[in-house]
């Protein structure tokens, strides 16, 4: 998954994100990309504190769906 805008020319950073589901607890594989430049600063912080806080597994965010559906 790709975190904040990667410009055509812009060095990406590869990096690993300890993730576990919101609802279910379940770790789940945390591959991310950035940009060099977004890497590490104030808004990026931010977004992976949101983003860790509201990430659902695949069978979580299937089930609320199917929830949703109805």
């Amino acid at each position: 998954m790709i975190i904040g805008k990667i410009d055509k020319n812009e060095k990406k950073i590869s990096f690993q994100l300890n993730l576990k589901c919101s609802k279910c607890q379940k770790k789940v594989p945390g591959g991310m990309k950035s940009s060099e430049s977004y890497f590490g600063s104030e808004p990026f912080k931010i977004e992976i504190k949101n983003f860790k806080k509201n990430y659902l597994c695949g069978i979580c965010r299937d089930k609320k769906r199917i929830a949703d559906k109805k």
